[in-house]
């Protein structure tokens, strides 16, 4: 990942002095790959994760919400970065923005839950 990063970069760089477009379009590639090649190598932690969530016997949904939040944020982070690249830092900020709402209506059901569990144990 360092040397696509390193490559990337380097293209980026000399290719920013004449042609601009094609210079964010190398850095946008580059990072599609890095997050690729990441997103293979994390099979065995999401395997873990799953793993634990089974042995605690809560519900498979509460999993679904996790690897769906790591997902809106790893999204969302490279969306943001790659327009803060682009010279758009307040396209970024919105799409950071978009981001946390997504993660705020993906948590309702997780929120209800706990809303639920704390009503009953303070016996309302």
């Amino acid at each position: 990942m360092c040397g696509v990063a390193v490559v990337g970069a380097i293209f980026a760089v000399t290719l920013k002095k004449h042609n601009p477009e094609y210079s964010m379009l190398i850095s946008l590639c580059a990072g599609v790959l890095m997050l690729y090649l990441l997103l293979t190598r994390i099979t065995p932690a999401v395997s873990q994760i799953r793993t634990l969530l089974s042995a605690t016997g809560l519900s498979s949904d509460y999993g679904a919400i996790l690897f769906k939040a790591l997902g809106i944020c790893f999204l969302t982070q490279f969306a943001a970065d790659s327009c803060r690249d682009a010279g758009e830092s307040a396209l970024a900020s919105k799409v950071e923005l978009a981001g946390r709402l997504a993660i705020v209506v993906l948590a309702l059901p997780l929120l209800e839950e706990v809303a639920k569990l704390v009503t009953s144990l303070a016996g309302g």
